[in-house]
């Protein structure tokens, strides 16, 4: 009798494990990398707008402390070596620059005032008043925006000589808020949408005349508004150059017309003292909007969405 014996049974190997990546380690690095990248062009567009706002800045600042032959020199130097102040002690031992800069200021603070005052009973007025010829009151306001300024300019010089009021102060006021009031009527507009009728009526209820529900109600609520918009007039009466050098004489001019005649002339122009000048000029406006920043904001803001 034979016996068979069956082959030993075979074993099948199985695969190790390779060392490659598990499942779901490479779609992470992608997002990786995408995230990389998107943080990398964020950074790169905030370097690039950022120097394209600050350069011109230290630029002036650069020209500012440089002597004038080092201005002129070529190739010009990004970090001056002759440093000095001379440009900023010769601006206060100019006293025609010195008028110049009361005159803005008076200029300014008048137009932002009075821009301000106006704009606040016409805002008032068209938020909520209902009455005839609103709409096209409205429409007409907004439609003096359209206008190039200097498009007025010979309109408004013939008015002011037949009235005798070229170089005075009052002239200058008048035009700098003939194009500043438009904006701010808008702007407390919306601002005094928001404000709930049921505030004003609460007011009527308890005896509050039109007049006292304005004064003691609703301007302290819209003063953010109110401050936004005297900050825009007065740094439209603090930077205009065309109208204040046209309709005023060197005495009355304000600080842009008066820079240009002492420091440009037709030969040769003093870049030193016009760039510690200009930095100069600068503060008061810089310091404004310091200050008011959180009026500022809350101003432009408080008009867009209406409660």
């Amino acid at each position: 009798m034979t016996t068979t014996t069956s082959p030993p049974p075979t074993t099948v190997e199985r695969p190790r494990p390779s060392a490659a990546a598990p499942a779901g380690r490479g779609p992470r690095r992608r997002m990786r990398k995408d995230l990389l990248r998107s943080r990398i062009a964020a950074w790169s567009a905030v370097v690039v707008i950022g120097a394209f706002g600050l350069l011109p800045v230290y630029w002036l600042l650069a020209t500012a402390l440089s002597t004038p032959e080092s201005t002129f020199q070529f190739p010009p130097k990004l970090i001056p070596t002759d440093l000095t102040l001379g440009n900023f002690t010769a601006l206060a031992e100019n006293d025609q620059l010195i008028s110049y800069l009361v005159n803005s200021l008076v200029v300014a603070s008048i137009t932002a005032v009075l821009s301000v005052v106006v704009a606040t009973y016409m805002g008032y007025s068209f938020s909520k008043f209902r009455y005839r010829g609103r709409r096209s009151l409205m429409h007409l306001v907004l439609a003096s925006q359209m206008f190039p300024q200097a498009l007025l300019l010979v309109t408004l010089y013939t008015v002011f000589s037949s009235f005798g009021m070229l170089n005075t102060y009052t002239a200058l006021v008048l035009s700098f808020t003939t194009f500043t009031m438009p904006l701010c009527v808008w702007m407390l507009k919306g601002i005094f949408d928001t404000i709930p009728d049921a505030l004003l009526e609460a007011a009527s209820i308890d005896g509050a005349s039109r007049w006292r529900t304005l004064h003691s109600i609703v301007a302290p609520l819209a003063a953010p508004g109110m401050i936004a918009a005297g900050l825009f007039a007065f740094v439209r009466g603090w930077n205009d150059f065309i109208f204040a050098l046209t309709l005023a004489d060197k005495e009355k001019q304000t600080l842009p017309p008066g820079l240009v005649s002492t420091y440009i002339g037709e030969f040769q122009t003093a870049w030193p003292q016009l760039m510690a000048a200009s930095l100069v000029v600068s503060v008061p406006v810089i310091v404004a909007f310091m200050f008011l920043q959180r009026y500022l904001v809350g101003g432009m803001t408080a008009g867009s969405v209406k409660s």
